[in-house]
């Protein structure tokens, strides 16, 4: 393999430099004495600690504290000798090399010696009184003093520490695993020791509580903390920026009205909890460079969490079946650890006490997560800090997104406000509602046999409800949420763009962070092949065997699609069979006459079908989300871009077709092919097609999709905050024993619920979807932004709660947007037009009503007058087949249907008339219209508005020509050094050479 033949490359340059240099002093790796002074061959004393406090084998136990006494001169020097292999050891810890700590200290060992070498030989006999000699300070006084931090009882320890029992070494990271009584146990348990062994060679450092400790009495906890070699090796390795200067750009000037947003805003030590600093990427060999005040808080906790995750993901533990098994997600799997965790900083509801740092989790829960703070603005930097980049940016998105629907919510409530206005004033509902007019029209029957004709003035609730969203505002808002759309799109474009600067994601690499291989995929594959880009071996898994599970994959999903079609076929099939029934039952029932009024079949029917739709919904989702998670893995994705991208695919493509798909029914279906009495379309030949209220499908459509989109949306918050708080009650139910024992920090945040790698997942899904039901369909319910806004509102702070109180603290990862979720966004905000159009033409009655306000209304006083009973053609009794007439007799001659046809007394009777043909010409006209209208004023939108704010790229500018500038300043600040003290040391020799000189030739001229 590639890092084993790096390494005996290195191996070997190691031997012959050690060969060529016999002689060189030895000295302490963990020392490092001052100055040029030669290190005194002496053996390394030993650190005593003792087993049972760290219950770690003595043979794999690693020092534990380092002492460094270094002077301005040595650490100047460390950088200017960079190691040729700093490259490979990069490369072997990508790939996760278990020696790649030793390498490293071997490196600077080698590094070291060369540079004292050199410098022994300068001065080996030469004056050097301009050097201050000092002796090594020896380690007695610092094992003692570590002996006495570490000899302490476990009693006296806070419950709420999260530091080893020496209490320096911070934990950042928790395994947990409980014996196995089961065949499989030996294993586990071999599995486990490697696998810790393994990352003792890291150089991570361990420290075990036996089971004994516990207060279930069962459970192990492996605690693990990443020392400064290690973090600064893979700080490197993974790109993290750290500062190296405080900022000097001028922070964004206010807006005027700020002051008026201040109630909204939160105390600037929270918003703001560290100054902006230049950053670059850190480099173990220029550490002087960057701003380490202190060591065990240079890095973040969600750095060092996330450094640690890599190293844990990479490690193996043992070869099984002939291939090399590692990383932690292979273990959690096959229940060799039961979890495995970064601790939180502390109880979420009371500030941390002395030694423990600040505590992050308390100023989260107090400042975001409470419900009373609803009004406020998100800390989106403390979030960063403590949760990462990729937790982080999701509250952005969500922050943003709920922001601009307040404006579309106003508008919407504008739109329903001038409807409830205007309803006294409208001519349809007026004339649908007077007895002289509803009351004298008989409609024919709405199913065969079982239904009886009815008149048209027993939906006058209907279509009152019908023009609160069904009026002459629906045009423009629709028009209006197309633009909307456009501009929360490009302004979230500018708001990730000023983000990315924000948190130093500008140079964000995804070859390092997104396309590094899964260890799944580099755990499957057998060969290697050449990358034509980095020209490295790299695993290599051929499309012949991955292809049965890319078919059975996109079986799958056409299957379940199919299902929920099938379904969605099945809830209209009940809708049709239980309207008769609800029809002959209402008008059987003397007790319900009340009722009838505004509980109308067509009403109670959508009702209980809208409702039924929803329970389907939500059972193919459960069973959807486990299946499509399990072929996605499968699949053996390379990298995790493409793990999720293939995930989002799948289950955006089924929650569309499985939440929309009966919202797209109504709004283009339902009543577009019914055909007439006497001529009906018949469902599978059993079932008569449904037909639209007289008033339209615009009240039925916006039925279906008020109890989908508030059912979910009520469901969904429920599940979130009631789900994980009883499944924590019932663990910690059961795991307290009311003992002595201390029920510690790791113990405490064992017990919450696991933050998933695919809950930011659902996170997001669940908002694009409630986009979809706000975009899509927008035109039918203009309340929809509002119902989202109140939603968004409480699942801020339902999710802040869950995440700071109720979850584990996530493993911290780095993103620079939102991903695929944006192309998604802007195909749904495209379609949105298409939609919004066809509802309006096909969908509401704007477009006839315009269509006989111009062309055929006859009285000019009053043109809407009449326009129910032209939309109403009459059908001839006596034409009904006898199998579709009504059980019961009537004295009537005639009823009317909704169509645009010729009467029946005339030549070509029920077929359509002139009128038909020119409502449905302007319907095309009106959708050809508005959707270049809109596309128009988007595009145009698009193209004016800059993706990136102009203060944004002149502050990228500052910071790039500042960043460039200081390392430019400090290699200069390096290399004159390293002239000067070369200098003095040739001078210095120079003159002892001239002595030495001297005084042989005066030996040589005395007799």
């Amino acid at each position: 393999m590639y890092w084993e033949r790096s390494k005996r490359r290195y191996r070997e340059r190691a031997l012959k430099l050690s060969i060529k240099n016999p002689n060189k002093w030895k000295y302490r790796q963990d020392k490092k004495p001052h100055g040029l002074t030669p290190p005194r061959p002496e053996e390394p004393k030993e650190i005593h600690v003792y087993k049972e406090d760290l219950l770690i084998p003595s043979q794999a136990r690693r020092p534990t504290v380092r002492f460094s006494f270094q002077t301005a001169f040595q650490k100047s020097s460390q950088w200017s000798t960079v190691s040729p292999s700093g490259s490979v050891i990069n490369e072997l810890a990508k790939m996760g090399d278990p020696d790649v700590l030793e390498m490293v200290q071997q490196d600077r060992r080698f590094s070291k010696e060369e540079r004292y070498s050199k410098a022994n030989e300068d001065l080996r006999s030469g004056e050097s009184s301009f050097l201050i000699c000092q002796e090594p300070r020896s380690a007695k006084r610092f094992n003692l003093f570590l002996r006495r931090r570490l000899l302490f009882k476990k009693d006296e320890q806070s419950k709420d520490s999260i530091f080893f029992r020496d209490g320096i070494r911070k934990i950042d990271f928790v395994l947990s695993y409980v014996d196995d009584i089961k065949k499989e146990a030996e294993l586990k348990a071999e599995r486990r020791r490697q696998f810790e062994q393994n990352l003792r060679k890291t150089g991570l450092e361990l420290e075990i509580e036996d089971k004994m400790n516990s207060e279930d009495g069962r459970t192990y906890f492996v605690k693990i903390h990443a020392p400064w070699e290690v973090l600064v090796t893979y700080a490197e390795v993974l790109g993290i920026k750290m500062p190296v200067k405080e900022s000097d750009i001028p922070s964004a000037d206010r807006l005027p009205f700020s002051c008026m947003l201040e109630p909204l805003k939160l105390p600037r030590d929270v918003k703001h909890p560290t100054p902006d600093y230049f950053t670059v990427q850190f480099s173990r060999h220029r550490q002087e460079l960057f701003l380490i005040k202190d060591e065990s808080s240079f890095f973040p906790s969600s750095s060092r969490n996330r450094i640690v995750y890599y190293i844990l993901s990479r490690c193996p533990f043992g070869m099984e079946d002939g291939k090399k098994r590692f990383g932690i997600e292979r273990l959690l799997n096959s229940h060799t650890y039961s979890s495995a965790f970064p601790l939180h900083d502390g109880q979420y509801w009371k500030a941390s006490e002395p030694p423990n740092p600040v505590n992050q989790r308390n100023i989260l829960y107090r400042n975001w997560a409470r419900f009373s703070y609803f009004y406020k603005e998100q800390p989106f930097n403390l979030i960063r800090d403590y949760y990462g980049e990729k937790i982080g940016i999701y509250f952005v998105f969500l922050g943003f997104y709920t922001e601009m629907l307040f404006f579309a919510a106003v508008i919407g409530l504008a739109c329903f406000i001038y409807g409830l206005l205007t309803i006294p004033k409208t001519s349809g509902s007026s004339e649908i509602c007077d007895p002289k007019i509803g009351g004298q029209i008989i409609m024919c029957p709405l199913c065969d046999e079982l239904c009886d004709y009815w008149r048209l003035n027993s939906t006058c609730l209907a279509s009152k409800i019908s023009h609160l969203f069904d009026n002459e505002s629906t045009v423009f808002f629709a028009i209006f949420m197309g633009i909307w759309v456009t501009l929360f799109l490009e302004f979230w474009k500018r708001r990730q763009a000023r983000l990315e600067y924000e948190w130093d994601l500008v140079d964000f690499e995804e070859e390092q962070q997104q396309l590094q291989l899964r260890p799944e995929f580099e755990a499957m594959c057998t060969k290697r092949k050449l990358n034509a880009v980095t020209q490295e071996m790299e695993p290599y898994l051929p499309l012949c065997s991955r292809l049965p599970w890319y078919i059975l994959s996109g079986v799958t999903v056409t299957l379940w699609m199919a299902l929920v079609v099938a379904c969605m076929v099945a809830v209209i099939v009940y809708r049709l069979s239980v309207f008769a029934t609800f029809a002959s039952f209402m008008e059987s029932e003397a007790s319900l006459k009340h009722v009838k009024s505004f509980l109308t079949p067509q009403i109670t029917t959508s009702l209980s079908g809208s409702c039924l739709n929803f329970i389907v919904i939500l059972i193919l989702n459960f069973f959807y989300e486990k299946i499509s998670a399990w072929i996605t893995k499968m699949e053996i994705p390379r990298t995790h871009q493409e793990y999720e991208s293939s995930l989002t695919l799948k289950m955006f493509l089924f929650q569309f077709v499985n939440y929309y798909s009966s919202c797209f029914y109504v709004a283009f279906f339902k009543g577009k092919f019914v055909g007439y009495p006497g001529k009906y379309t018949y469902l599978f030949g059993v079932w008569r097609s449904e037909e639209c209220d007289p008033a339209g499908c615009l009240v039925e459509l916006t039925t279906q999709l008020t109890i989908i989109m508030t059912g979910k949306q009520i469901f969904g918050n429920i599940k979130e905050a009631i789900y994980p708080l009883v499944l924590n009650w019932w663990r910690r139910r059961k795991a307290r024993t009311n003992s002595e024992k201390l029920y510690s920090r790791w113990e405490q945040d064992h017990d919450l619920e696991t933050f998933g790698s695919l809950e930011l997942f659902y996170e997001y899904l669940e908002t694009v979807i409630q986009f979809g039901f706000v975009t899509l369909f927008v035109a039918s319910f203009p309340l929809a932004p509002l119902l989202a806004l109140l939603n968004n509102i409480i699942e801020i702070r339902v999710d802040a709660w869950k995440l700071t109180t109720q979850y584990r603290r996530p493993v911290a990862a780095k993103a620079h947007s939102i991903g695929v979720w944006q192309d998604i966004l802007y195909g749904m905000a495209v379609l949105s037009v298409a939609t919004n159009a066809v509802i309006v033409a096909f969908t509401s009655d704007m477009v006839p009503r315009l269509v006989y306000h111009y062309a055929y209304s006859v009285n000019e006083s009053w043109p809407m007058s009449g326009y129910i009973n032209n939309s109403l053609s009459v059908f001839l009794i006596a034409d009904f087949p006898n199998n579709t007439v009504p059980s019961e007799k009537r004295d009537y001659n005639t009823c009317r249907y909704r169509d645009y046809r010729n009467p029946p007394d005339s030549e070509d009777k029920y077929a359509h008339n002139i009128q038909f043909w020119h409502v449905l010409a302007a319907k095309m006209t009106f959708i050809i219209i508005m959707e270049h209208v809109v596309f128009l004023i988007k595009f145009f939108l698009a193209w004016m508005i800059p993706d990136v704010p102009k203060d944004v790229l002149e502050r990228v500018k500052r910071e790039k020509l500042m960043t460039v500038k200081i390392l430019h300043d400090f290699e200069l600040n390096k290399l004159k050094e390293n002239l000067r003290l070369n200098s003095a040391s040739s001078t210095d020799f120079a003159k002892h050479f001239t002595i030495k000189e001297n005084q042989a030739n005066l030996a040589e001229s005395t007799p």
